[in-house]
């Protein structure tokens, strides 16, 4: 059941229960599951203050249980002894699955996917702080202390230099590109140290928590983030006691996917525009193969009250993995174009038609149009370059700004007119 969704690749893995393993090497998957669609945009959330010194920060991540995706709150946690550093675990796509990678203790920090979890989890190392003689030294600009008093402390930002505001969850096309450097390949062969008891249990709590389902939650969940696990454990438990996961919320978690597959694919060609690596003639054919895509998922949804079956679905996945390598191509063909405020423009656009079908205030019928309007206005941007040698004269510039203040007011229009993404896709 749910072949096309999810499979098995260890024998006896718990779903709900993520257990550490060392990954071999970054395009293996050391997982128990593997999921056909990639996991919700990452939420926005604060840190809680430091319980007392001696704990370090845990970011928070998307599990996948028996209710499809689940939110596992950040926390913060006493490592299994002085000098170890935790290396979050992530989602990373191989072989047509998203796979999840198993997060560790260690002396170093590995690769994590590149993805930006926050509070010091930057995409590469760690920077919220560092073991000294066994004492941990906290970094001020990433740890929430509140009034607890610390001794060992230090101030140090780092930029990232990243001028797309990245939530992906997950490392592949659509998410973060990033690649195993050196010193995490070499910390990835390091002694490592399984998540602790008090880890786990905070893993089943949250797997058993309908609150953070994101069936339910449609990508913002109830609890972000929680002080300790024992702070956490008591309100899911709460949760558990006065509306228990159902047999209901299981079936629809499992078909549960709030179009990131369409989101996924507005965000890349939105990168490709901002990096130069498409131009606007690309873009606009990108947008009109997911106009199309969007119009279809629109029309089936609509033909079998609000869902896919099983064959249009996978017609559908077929249809995005045309569309994907045709956006890898056009990034990758040697047409490049320098970084202006026109392709920008076009690129914030697609970005904010992502965010709408990734937070569900978008349906795909909505996404249709504003694609289709994106296609227009680039095609209509392509060609007067061409006729003018690859430059947009004064005018033309102010007519483009026109066309994507129209295509800005109806994005808003499309995002607020209070028609919602059906639950199961």
């Amino acid at each position: 059941m749910f072949k096309n969704a999810v499979r098995m690749l260890t024998v006896g893995a718990a779903l709900a229960v993520p257990v550490a393993m060392v990954p071999a090497a970054q395009a293996q998957i050391s997982v128990g599951i593997s999921v056909g669609f990639a996991p919700p945009a990452l939420p926005v959330y604060a840190q809680p203050p430091l319980p007392s010194p001696g704990y370090i920060w845990t970011p928070g991540y998307w599990g996948y249980g028996d209710a499809g995706y689940y939110w596992v709150p950040g926390v913060w946690v006493q490592p299994p002894s002085a000098g170890l550093l935790w290396t979050p675990g992530y989602w990373g796509f191989e072989g047509g699955y998203y796979g999840w990678h198993r997060g560790y203790w260690g002396p170093h920090i590995g690769y994590y996917g590149g993805i930006n979890y926050g509070f010091g989890y930057v995409g590469v190392g760690f920077e919220g702080g560092y073991w000294n003689h066994g004492s941990f030294f906290y970094n001020h600009a990433y740890s929430n202390f509140g009034g607890v008093h610390v001794t060992n402390v230090y101030e140090h930002n780092v930029v990232i230099n990243n001028t797309v505001v990245n939530r992906a969850s997950f490392n592949g096309p659509g998410g973060y590109q990033a690649h195993a450097t050196a010193q995490e390949m070499a910390a990835a062969n390091e002694h490592h140290v399984e998540p602790t008891g008090m880890q786990q249990q905070h893993f089943q709590a949250a797997a058993q928590d309908r609150s953070q389902l994101a069936s339910v939650n449609h990508g913002r969940p109830a609890t972000m983030a929680a002080a300790s696990p024992a702070a956490y454990h008591q309100v899911a438990q709460q949760h558990m006691q006065s509306q228990p996961i159902s047999a209901q919320d299981r079936t629809a978690g499992k078909s549960y996917n709030p179009n990131n597959r369409e989101a996924n694919q507005d965000q890349r060609i939105s990168n490709g525009l901002r990096s130069g690596q498409m131009t606007s003639g690309e873009a606009a054919r990108a947008d009109r193969t997911q106009s199309n895509i969007d119009q279809q998922v629109h029309n089936d949804r609509a033909a079998n009250g609000g869902t896919l079956t099983g064959q249009e679905k996978q017609q559908i996945n077929g249809e995005q993995n045309k569309a994907s390598q045709q956006i890898y191509n056009e990034k990758h063909n040697g047409n490049t174009i320098t970084p202006n405020q026109v392709d920008n423009r076009e690129a914030n656009q697609q970005a904010r038609t992502a965010q709408g079908l990734r937070s569900g205030q978008m349906t795909s019928g909505e996404a249709a149009r504003t694609n289709a309007n994106q296609a227009g206005v680039a095609q209509g941007v392509h060609n007067e370059r061409t006729a003018n040698g690859g430059a947009l004269t004064g005018q033309q510039k102010q007519q483009a700004n026109r066309a994507e203040n129209r295509n800005s007011r109806q994005i808003n229009n499309e995002k607020h007119n209070n028609e919602k993404m059906p639950k199961a896709k």
